[in-house]
């Protein structure tokens, strides 16, 4: 069977590309096609672990579910992880390969392209329909040469374009015009049409400008997506637009967390930030750090480095002052290991060789190792003996009196660790506040009463299918059927 591919490109970085992918996943999996999601090249710190034991970019991970497919490494084949301005962790087919500077990548580019096209082949023998996300936008002209991200993976497989734009931003004529123009005559001609995002307003103060794009243009305007209010979908990389969660009120617990120069998997936040008895914030290094009932420590791609930034902010006083004042404190993967004693890094995997001072908050060690423990585990909270599920991506291995008083009982063995004082919780689990008992027994412990905790999973996949109606009404799905070929793959199951 030959998969038939369409790519989502964007004008922009967070255009609308890995929503519109994820809409379309659901929207395509409701006419009964099988369909899947797959980006190239992803450079993102917020990673999924997959059912085959490897890492993908966060966005493939929900992609899938919109799919109703379980992640799998062919959906992500190269995952860069920046830990500098200037370097990144490479992975390829959900494994590290090692850590180059954004030269050596471009030399290496050839070989991740071989893994691009072979992931591709896998999964043209499996699905009917692919639906490719791009990254960054095409017009970026200084990286177009070997590209496998955007238009040169688009010619690679003689596959569609559909470009889309983010109104919401300003410039969207600019921005697509723009965009076209810097193309070469052959990637003009993929693409088939354009989708505009996140629009609010009266559509035919609109109109005369979708007219004048079409014949400037020559291509069709697929479809206005209106500005989908309380849209939740897991980020991709960046950060929620807005620091400060909601104003505070009478009840709620007040949750901060510091956002480190290297922040990882800061979607483990995610249903904190939706929790409707929970004031949450993200402080900006340099920012003033407000009173709260529980500071959590993210996960962070370079350990030693961000510590090195949080004792600089001031952090390290305020974490001893909160927890003189009997303030709760929760450090997750990364946030573990700057909790511990001493960090050390003889292989230099995430920087210069060395070791670092930890905060000692909590009796252990960390030395980070070249093979990353990736796996998805459930096991058991040991506050309230409440079931948990999530997934572990770290490279750093503990040790140390701590961890005899672990956190949770995981699958495979003990995890993490609870201080003497019942302060302190540490923990190598992502996605520990997706598990409603979990996060009922964290909110009870860090001082919330009556606690009701929606259920996030719940909540994900109402907004996935908001995302498909958002299709259904607001795009031309005659369009997209003839683009999809729909008559041809609906019984492909």
């Amino acid at each position: 069977m030959t998969a038939r591919t369409v790519m989502v490109q964007g004008t922009t970085s967070d255009a609308g590309k890995s929503t519109l992918v994820a809409a379309l996943c659901r929207w395509l999996v409701r006419q009964n096609v099988r369909v899947t999601p797959f980006k190239p090249q992803n450079m993102a710190l917020n990673s999924a672990v997959t059912g085959d034991g490897g890492e993908i970019g966060r966005a493939q991970a929900v992609q899938a579910q919109a799919a109703r497919l379980a992640p799998h490494t062919d959906m992500n084949p190269v995952l860069l992880k920046p830990n500098s301005d200037t370097g990144a962790q490479v992975i390829i087919h959900g494994h590290a390969i090692g850590n180059m500077d954004a030269l050596e990548y471009h030399v290496y580019k050839s070989t991740a392209r071989a893994a691009v096209l072979a992931s591709h082949r896998r999964l043209c023998e499996q699905y009917a329909v692919i639906v490719v996300e791009g990254a960054g936008s095409p017009a970026e002209i200084n990286l177009r040469e070997n590209d496998i991200a955007n238009m040169g993976f688009a010619e690679a497989v003689d596959c569609p374009v559909i470009l889309i734009a983010d109104i919401d931003k300003g410039g969207v004529f600019a921005h697509l015009v723009g965009t076209l123009a810097l193309l070469s005559e052959s990637e003009q001609a993929r693409v088939v049409g354009f989708v505009i995002n996140r629009f609010r307003g009266d559509l035919a103060l609109l109109q005369p400008g979708l007219d004048w794009l079409e014949q400037h243009t020559g291509k069709p305007v697929i479809g206005v997506l209106p500005y989908l209010r309380d849209l939740h979908l897991e980020a991709e990389d960046a950060l929620p637009s807005l620091f400060g969660g909601e104003v505070v009120g009478e009840g709620k617990l007040r949750i901060i967390v510091p956002v480190l120069p290297h922040i990882s998997n800061h979607t483990d936040f995610d249903p904190l930030r939706l929790h409707p008895q929970i004031e949450f914030s993200f402080v900006a290094l340099g920012e003033a750090i407000p009173a709260a009932d529980l500071i959590i420590l993210p996960g962070s791609k370079s350990v030693r480095s961000d510590l090195g930034s949080l004792r600089k902010a001031g952090w390290e006083a305020a974490l001893q002052r909160h927890l003189r004042y009997g303030g709760k404190l929760i450090g997750i993967c990364g946030g573990l290991q700057i909790l511990g004693q001493f960090i050390h890094d003889p292989l230099g995997l995430e920087g210069e060789p060395g070791s670092s001072v930890g905060l000692s908050l909590l009796d252990l060690s960390t030395t980070l190792e070249a093979e990353k423990q990736l796996r998805n585990v459930r096991g058991t909270l040991m506050l309230e003996d409440a079931s948990v599920s999530g997934y572990e991506i770290h490279a750093g291995v503990s040790a140390g009196i701590a961890l005899q008083h672990p956190a949770l009982q995981l699958e495979h063995g003990a995890d993490g660790a609870i201080s003497n004082d019942g302060q302190i919780l540490a923990t190598y689990l992502h996605g520990l506040f997706e598990s409603q008992q979990a996060t009922d027994a964290l909110l009870r412990w860090a001082g919330l009463g009556k606690v009701h905790t929606p259920d996030y999973h719940a909540r994900r996949e109402a907004d996935i299918d908001r995302l498909a109606d958002a299709v259904e009404q607001y795009l031309d799905t005659t369009q997209l059927r003839k683009l999809f070929n729909l008559e041809k793959t609906s019984c492909a199951n």
